[in-house]
């Protein structure tokens, strides 16, 4: 199973520092050499989630990889291309409304995540519900070793206070505050070309999926 090619890195490097249409447009060839190559990772992903979690069923890569074309017209930033790629792997792809697995790969921002990012109101109620019905299920799957010597929930927007209805618990309080259940594995850059990368991957997502799991119980 393979790593990210080095040049998929390269290109990544050099359209941060060139992120126009004339560079992007002269260097075509390059982004479909690393788009193939990010397309042949996110399958081994696929292929590697799918052992241990089988409701993400039958998902091609572009159905889970999004573009790389940014929409600008609300946007201070005017830059026509996103400088990273990412992909969600979930029921349907990465347009689904279940909880699913996220890689973002970028240098020197590359990370594993997933869960539930951006809900609505009433979702995140719903999650919050699950959490204190299910305490013990849920701080079971959070206070794991595996899963907090993995994953960090550092930089997750939080509420300031306890949401009205809910009381507080010190064990929930900070999960409960969470505006997003989204924690994360960063990646060094040196880690993406190797080549067991993909498997690295995979094995966080495996000590992700109990968390997806709840989450998906809580939300259908």
């Amino acid at each position: 199973m393979p790593g990210l090619q080095k040049e998929t890195f390269d290109f990544l490097v050099n359209l941060s520092k060139n992120n126009n249409r004339e560079w992007f447009q002269v260097n075509r060839s390059s982004y479909e050499q690393a788009i193939a190559d990010f397309q042949q990772f996110i399958f081994s992903l696929i292929a590697g989630i799918s052992h241990f979690d089988k409701s993400i069923g039958a998902l091609e890569p572009r159905d889970c990889i999004f573009r790389i074309y940014r929409d600008v017209r609300f946007s201070a930033n005017k830059n026509p291309y996103k400088e990273n790629f990412g992909a969600f792997i979930a029921p349907g792809g990465r347009k689904s409304n279940s909880c699913g697995y996220y890689i973002h790969i970028q240098p020197g921002g590359s990370f594993a995540s997933g869960g539930l990012y951006m809900a609505p109101a009433l979702v995140m109620k719903a999650v919050r519900l699950a959490m204190v019905d299910n305490r013990s299920e849920f701080l079971s799957i959070i206070s794991n070793h595996k899963f907090k010597s993995t994953f960090t929930w550092e930089g997750v927007d939080h509420l300031k206070r306890i949401p009205t209805g809910f009381q507080s618990d010190s064990e929930l309080d900070l999960f409960l505050r969470l505006k997003h259940i989204t924690p994360s594995c960063d990646f060094p850059d040196d880690k993406l070309v190797h080549p067991e990368f993909d498997l690295k991957v995979v094995e966080v997502f495996e000590t992700l999926s109990p968390l997806i799991k709840f989450l998906n119980q809580a939300i259908q």
